[in-house]
C-alpha cells in the first residue's frame, strides 16, 4: 500500500467508521443490524479495491 493511500485510510476512513460505529452502537433497537452493514460495505470496498488494482 502506498503513503498517499496510508494517509486517506488513517485521516478519512478510520475516523469515518470510528464515528459509524459510535452512533450505530447508540440504538439500542437496530445497532447490531447496523453493524453488520457496515462491516460488510468496508470489506466489500477493501475488496474492491484490490480486486481493481491487481493488488498492487
Amino acid at each position: 500500500m502506498s503513503l498517499p493511500s496510508l494517509i486517506f485510510w488513517l485521516i478519512f476512513v478510520l475516523p469515518l467508521v470510528a464515528a459509524l460505529v459510535w452512533v450505530m452502537r447508540q440504538d439500542k433497537r437496530k445497532g447490531i443490524t447496523g453493524l453488520i452493514v457496515l462491516v460488510l460495505i468496508v470489506v466489500l470496498g477493501i475488496i474492491y479495491m484490490y480486486w481493481g488494482t491487481k493488488g498492487k
